[in-house]
Formats: C-alpha cells, sequence, structure tokens
C-alpha cells in the first residue's frame, strides 16, 4: 500500500508507541481495579442485594458444595453491581424474563465459556458464581487493552500522525467511562469489536472487517451502525468505478457487495431479535401474548427499551433530570464541538459527503477504503477483467508519477498536505457522522447521562482531543482533569451500587 506520496500503515506504525498505549492500557486497569476495591472496603453500597442469587427459572442446577475460599468469592460477587448482575445471570441461567433481552448475548456466552472451560477448576474454592464474575472480568479487561492496541493502528493510518494517534489513544486508556471497561458490562467487547473491524476495514480485511463489525452487533444494539462505514465505502468506490472509470458493471457489482456487507453486520441483531420472539412469543395463544408480539414489526428490543426503562423520543426531558443533563454534558459538548470544528474547517467535505476531497485526499482515499488487497486476490483479478490502462483516470498517475521519483518535490508537497490535515481530513468523515448521530441519539431518545459511555468508543472524538491538547495546552488540561475527575468519581459511586451512567 506504500506510496510515494503517503506512508503505508506498516510504515507509520512505531514499535516504540504501540508499547507505550499497551503499558497506558494496562496501567489503567489496575488503576481502575484498586480505586474499585478501595472504595468497597471504605463505604457501604447503596443496595446490598448483589450477592443475591436465586435457584435458575429454568433447569435448575443442583445444589454445589460450599466454596473453600467463601470470602474471596464473595469478595468478586461484590463487584456485580448494575448491568452486572444481567450478565452474570444471563451466562448462568439464560434469558429467564423478558426484560432480559435488553442485553445481547456476546459478552454472556463468553463469561460462560470462560467459566466452563478457563476457570472451571476455580468452582470449588470460591463458587460458581465468583467463577463467573471473574470470567467476565477478564473478558472485559483483556478486550479492553486489545481495543487500545486497535485504537492506535486506526488512528495512525486515519490521521498519518503517530504522535497524534499515541495521544489519542492515551486517552482513550482513561477516558472519562473508564469504569464500564473494567467491569462487566458490554462496553469492551463492543469497543474490540468495532475499533478492530474499522481497522481491518482501512487495511482492506473486507471479510475480517465485517466479521468484526458483526460481533459488534452481538454485543450491543448500536453495533449495527457500524454498517455505515461499508456504506460509506460502497458509495465513494461506486463513484470512483461509475464516473472516474466509466465501468457501470463494476460500479453496480460495488453496490451489490457493500449492500450485502451491511446486510452481514445487521444479521445478529435481527437473530436475535428472532431469538426473542420464538421464546416469548411463538406457541402461546393470544391473550398469552405480549403487546409487542402482535406488532406488524415485532421488535422486543424496542418495547424493552420503552415498557422498561422509559427510553423514547423526548421522554427524559423532564427538570428532575436535570443533574442527569450536566453529568452528560461534559462529553456531549467535547461531541458537539468535535463536528462544529470540523464542518467549520472542510464544509465542502460534509455537503458533499467526501466527493469534493482534493484530488490527494481522493486517491489516498481510495487506497485506504479500497477491497483490493496489495496482493492478487479475487478481487483484483475481477477488476482487471473489465478495465484496461486508458481507463486509469489522474490520481493513479498522479501516484505512479510520484513513486517512480519523476516528482519527488511534488511528492512531499502531497504527503506533507495528507500528514497536516491530521482530524480535518476527509477519512474522518464517517466517524463524524456516527458521532454526531450518536450524540442526537443519546440526547434526545436515550437515558442521557448514559452518554458518558455509550460515545465512549467513538474515535473522532480522542482525535479531536488531542488536536485540542496539541494546539490548547489550557483546553487540554481540562480534558484530562475530565477524565481523572469521571475516574474517580465513576469508580466510587458504580463500585457502591450508586447510579453514575
Amino acid at each position: 500500500m506504500a506510496t510515494g506520496y503517503s506512508k503505508s500503515p506498516l510504515e507509520l506504525l512505531n514499535s516504540s508507541h504501540q508499547s507505550k498505549v499497551l503499558k497506558a492500557a494496562i496501567f489503567s486497569r489496575f488503576v481502575l481495579l484498586i480505586l474499585s476495591i478501595l472504595w468497597r472496603t471504605l463505604l457501604a453500597p447503596y443496595d446490598t442485594s448483589a450477592p443475591l442469587n436465586p435457584t435458575c427459572l429454568h433447569n435448575p442446577s443442583p445444589p454445589l458444595p460450599s466454596p473453600l475460599l467463601p470470602s474471596l468469592g464473595s469478595a468478586i460477587e461484590k463487584g456485580v453491581v448494575w448491568d452486572s448482575v444481567y450478565f452474570v445471570r444471563i451466562a448462568q441461567c439464560g434469558y429467564e424474563y423478558e426484560q432480559f433481552y435488553a442485553f445481547l448475548p456476546l459478552l454472556p456466552a463468553c463469561i460462560f465459556v470462560f467459566s466452563q472451560t478457563v476457570f472451571a477448576p476455580l468452582v470449588p474454592l470460591i463458587g460458581y458464581r465468583a467463577v463467573l464474575a471473574l470470567s467476565g472480568y477478564v473478558v472485559c479487561n483483556v478486550a479492553f487493552i486489545f481495543t487500545a492496541i486497535y485504537f492506535y493502528r486506526l488512528s495512525v493510518i486515519i490521521l498519518k500522525d503517530p504522535t497524534a494517534a499515541l495521544q489519542a489513544s492515551v486517552l482513550f486508556c482513561f477516558n472519562p467511562a473508564s469504569i464500564f471497561y473494567s467491569s462487566i458490562y458490554s462496553e469492551s467487547l463492543y469497543a474490540l469489536f468495532s475499533v478492530g473491524g474499522c481497522y481491518y476495514l482501512v487495511s482492506r480485511a473486507n471479510n475480517i472487517a465485517v466479521l468484526w463489525l458483526a460481533l459488534s452487533g452481538f454485543a450491543r444494539s448500536n453495533g449495527v451502525l457500524n454498517a455505515g462505514y461499508f456504506g460509506f465505502q460502497a458509495m465513494h468506490q461506486a463513484y470512483d468505478a461509475f464516473y472516474l472509470k466509466k465501468r457501470a458493471f463494476l460500479a453496480l457489482w460495488i453496490l451489490i457487495s457493500g449492500a450485502l456487507r451491511c446486510i452481514c453486520i445487521f444479521v445478529p441483531f435481527i437473530t436475535f431479535q428472532a431469538y426473542g420472539y420464538y421464546n416469548m412469543c411463538l406457541g402461546r395463544s393470544s391473550d398469552e401474548m405480549r403487546p409487542w408480539c402482535k406488532a406488524r414489526i415485532p421488535l422486543l428490543y424496542n418495547y424493552i427499551q420503552s415498557h422498561y426503562w422509559g427510553v423514547g423520543f423526548l421522554r427524559y426531558f423532564k427538570f428532575k433530570q436535570l443533574p442527569n443533563f450536566l453529568l452528560a454534558s461534559p462529553i456531549l459538548s467535547l461531541a458537539v464541538c468535535s463536528i462544529i470544528y470540523y464542518v467549520k474547517s472542510r464544509p465542502e467535505i460534509v455537503r458533499s459527503l467526501g466527493f469534493q476531497a482534493s484530488v490527494e485526499e481522493k486517491s489516498s482515499m481510495a487506497e485506504i477504503f479500497s477491497s483490493q488487497k496489495p496482493q492478487r486476490s479475487n478481487d483484483t483479478q475481477f477488476s482487471e477483467k473489465y478495465s484496461s490502462r486508458k481507463q486509469e483516470n489522474h490520481n493513479f498517475k498522479l501516484r505512479k508519477k510520484i513513486s517512480q521519483g519523476t516528482d519527488l518535490a511534488e511528492g512531499r508537497t502531497v504527503r506533507g498536505s495528507l500528514e497536516k490535515l491530521g482530524y480535518t481530513s476527509a477519512f474522518v468523515l464517517p466517524f463524524i457522522l456516527q458521532v454526531g448521530f450518536m450524540a442526537a441519539t443519546a440526547f434526545f431518545v436515550m437515558h442521557v447521562q448514559v452518554a458518558t459511555r455509550f460515545l465512549s468508543a467513538s474515535p473522532s472524538l480522542y482525535w479531536f482531543a488531542s488536536l485540542i491538547m496539541t494546539s490548547h495546552k489550557k483546553w487540554g488540561y481540562m480534558i484530562w482533569v475530565y477524565c481523572f475527575a469521571y475516574i474517580l468519581l465513576g469508580s466510587l459511586l458504580f463500585s457502591n451500587f450508586y447510579p453514575f451512567t
């Protein structure tokens, strides 16, 4: 993928920087662990129901003998609070009640697998529920560490600046929703498969990207939004094929392939909805059916969010919820500022959805969002079959001229201009569009305090924050203060079953 005008991802990646990101990710997890244990030791929990574990509703297992280390098991189980209770319970007993279907199955499935394999020998020592909790902690924390590495790699490719990528990645390691990435929550797995999927997408490993982004939809419902990346890719590839290369058949093939990839990302979430319909609706009389079963489009997830959690458009706009709006205001402000800055910096890019990018950006974008790998593949053979040298566009000629060294000064200028763009490059546009939609959803539809963790896996927020830290030191310090304050506050409140986000 290396060209004369821009460095390849392998050239940009810095092993020293990756090592720093790895150390920051591991260190941040230890900090959260120590803080959680400290707060639980010093303060009494608001809700003491965390250790309760009634018999499974379906297929109850015989009672197990008392563990050899009950105090250790109890200490581990104390961390099972808020949504962690649901994830552990689903891993232990399956989807017993209707409201359980609000929690997607990837994390419970991982917890179950680890509890039955790697940590199974610990059951006699600490008890089965403690083993489930321990499995959840390990899965989520390890997933976060891998996410940080993928985050750095993705940032290097998009920003073309290893230093800015390092700064953004370290900030992600200490993000304001850090407590949820160290707890038994789906944020870590969602972030891993979302960020990792985007990395594979821009690395031109489309099949792996489809799998990873689809798995993100098995972790959290907003994973389906990741289909937009393939939509963006297909849109630009089809434009390039139809208008620049004058190959209508190839453009049609690209659109069909993009649509199929988008559908693949929706499949896990739709499959889970079908699973819920099968369990809750089929084989029941009309009187026994829940209201959502009779709907024209029986979406269990939407019904649960509305019925049990009161989620809906403007339903949270009440005076008593003002503290929660204040709690979410920093992350929402950061999101809004990042969008405004990008729009003001590149209005032509936003208006045209990237089609009015500079020649150099289009050239680089065609490479990054290409479905063809550097080596000869089936896609390459298909492309070559329907093309000729006469149809090569100006961008390819420019790359060729630069790579052959016939215009090295021009090549250096192009490379420098791309690297200077950083956060304002056309590559960031799909991430901006996604974070804009998610921020609007969090503010107008969801419980607004959830915005802190809902937006915490959005790469563009950290890229913008990295830019602010470099250009405005005072605001950079404010961002760090915000992150550390929420880490302290979150570990204090969340660990002791007090409401946080």
